[in-house]
């Protein structure tokens, strides 16, 4: 069974808890029992474009900027 972190709308607690499938009527707050409880998304979902794709830079533009960071390899403050 997956891990899922949920938010109690009640009590605000946020809990990890294993759920079964689509089963969002299983998720109880660990904190006040609540069943009105918000599946929140995980950062594992998230996307992140990485600049060492071939054509990218740092700030994602296809071209290097003139002055730095992206003409050092530094962090793009763009």
């Amino acid at each position: 069974m997956p891990i899922y972190d949920y938010r109690c709308l009640d009590c605000g607690k946020v809990s990890e808890l294993f759920v079964r499938g689509a089963d969002n009527q299983a998720a109880r707050c660990t904190g006040c029992g609540s069943e009105n409880m918000e599946k929140l998304i995980s950062s594992s979902y998230m996307i992140k474009m990485d600049a060492s794709r071939p054509g990218t830079t740092c700030c994602g533009r296809a071209e290097r900027c003139e002055t730095p960071p992206c003409s050092t390899g530094e962090k793009c403050e763009r």
